[in-house]
């Protein structure tokens, strides 16, 4: 195993993070807060830990799958640990696990929180809370690709290791060049949404949270109420488009950027993911109407925003959705399972695994009428390898599993089986900010570690980390 330039990669990491540490210090220099020191401390403690591990020179930049796997793995389990210290050192969390938790929910953009009064947060807090949303969404391996050019074959195992779905692509022939031109798709999209945003009401500030909220899909606000606080169409209906937008594969965005203007509609996966929105949006609109007297446009306006939200895995609301009807928020429960698209910064089982496994069943279904045929797997004019419908199914079979063993382990912890059942499926489909912070401040500190994980394994999506985990990966 090539563990130089995997000490180097993370390196490259830490170093990024601590820059990325600037702004808040900025922030709260400016604002004379008391966590200037913290955020001091912290760059110090995060560049001087990258340089030392920079400094480890590679034999060789060629690596297998292993290597690519590992820095996946650690670089988000070490970015988490350093992401952690301004929380803690500026007493904000004064438990370890506490601020870890918080950090691990930035980076994986599930968006779990501990703080109960945001608005309580100084500016550099809520800056930082909401750019690890920023970075953890495009993820943090494209950025360092993308700073680390000299990784060519190597790169695209450690892309493949750490992109949301079940196939990866490069929109480019390396994979550095790839990893670029992704971040210039999400830099110029985080740009529009914060001058529209701006145009539509919210101070600069505030468009700058909500943009590094909207695009990460992590769903951190400055504001306890999220986006209802604002009360406004305008708002609403911005954040709405860029949720939807940053739910689609990113490639097809840059593919309509280089002039390819029907690739969302060739593409099946797009297809179906916006006929969900559509069509859930109609039943919790008439859910609404029937059962709680709402008005159409009332209804309407509050289900596309929830249902959005909640597909995406951004976890803004407008609304207390707890309060409506059983179906409605049923509905939004299986959106969590389904999520967005693969290639996206959005969560969840994502729509072309959704897609693959109904095609698989509907196969195996024609051959027990027709033993002797040979039916492959479509989506479109594309044939799925029967390798990538075995993952797949594996996939499903094994989100379940880690579903059942940690619910199992938090009950064993005397945590009751609705909240732990609802702490699981959030933490592990990178929902969290939809749930009270109350939620997870009152479970013991082993609780925490054991949904960190979840979440961890709910972003890098269960074989990246588990096959790390696994005894033959070190043989």
């Amino acid at each position: 195993m090539n563990n130089r330039l995997i000490l180097r990669a993370l390196g490259i990491m830490l170093c990024c993070l601590a820059v990325a540490m600037l702004p808040s210090l900025a922030f709260s220099i400016v604002d004379a807060s008391r966590d200037t020191l913290a955020f001091l401390l912290s760059i110090i403690v995060t560049a001087v830990a990258g340089f030392a591990l920079i400094l480890i020179k590679p034999g060789t930049m060629q690596v297998g799958y292993k290597e690519g796997f590992l820095v996946a793995t650690s670089g988000w389990l070490l970015l988490s640990t350093f992401g952690a210290l301004p929380f803690y050192l500026s007493g904000i969390l004064t438990h370890p696990v506490d601020a870890f938790f918080e950090s691990a929910s930035g980076f994986t953009t599930t968006g779990a929180s501990l703080i109960a009064n945001i608005e309580g947060l100084s500016r550099g807090i809520l800056f930082w809370r909401s750019l690890i949303h920023w970075l953890g969404g495009m993820g943090i391996i494209v950025l360092t690709l993308a700073l680390m050019p000299s990784i060519n074959v190597a790169g695209f195992r450690m892309f493949k290791a750490e992109v949301p779905g079940p196939t990866k692509s490069k929109v480019l022939p390396k994979v550095a060049q790839t990893a670029r031109e992704l971040y210039k798709v999400y830099l110029l999209f985080s740009l529009g949404e914060f001058i529209l945003l701006k145009v539509a009401g919210m101070s600069w500030f505030d468009a700058m949270i909500h943009t590094l909220g909207t695009m990460g899909t992590g769903g951190s606000s400055s504001k306890n109420a999220s986006i209802g606080y604002f009360d406004s169409l305008s708002i609403e209906l911005i954040i709405i488009f860029f949720m939807i937008l940053c739910g689609i594969n990113f490639s097809l965005h840059y593919s309509v950027m280089k002039g390819n203007r029907l690739a969302y509609f060739k593409d099946p996966e797009t297809k179906v993911y916006l006929g969900i929105i559509a069509v859930a949006v109609m039943l919790v609109s008439i859910n609404l109407v029937n059962d709680l007297d709402y008005g159409i446009d009332q209804a309407a306006r509050l289900a596309l925003f929830q249902v959005a939200s909640v597909i995406t895995s951004t976890g803004f609301t407008t609304t207390d959705f707890y309060q409506w009807p059983d179906f409605s928020r049923f509905l939004l429960v299986v959106l969590m399972f389904v999520g967005a698209c693969s290639g996206s910064t959005g969560a969840g089982i994502k729509v072309i695994r959704l897609l693959i496994v109904l095609r698989a069943l509907s196969n195996q279904m024609s051959r027990l009428i027709h033993p002797q045929a040979v039916i492959p797997v479509r989506l479109g004019n594309s044939v799925i390898p029967q390798e990538v419908v075995q993952t797949v199914q594996n996939f499903f079979a094994l989100f379940i599993v880690c579903i059942g063993i940690a619910v199992t382990a938090l009950l064993a912890l005397g945590i009751d089986l609705s909240t732990a059942f609802m702490a699981v499926i959030t933490t592990i489909s990178c929902l969290g900010t939809v749930s009270p912070a109350t939620m997870f401040a009152d479970m013991p500190q082993v609780a925490k570690l054991i949904l960190t994980f979840c979440m961890f394994i709910g972003r890098l999506e269960l074989f990246t980390i588990l096959v790390v985990l696994n005894l033959k990966f070190w043989r």
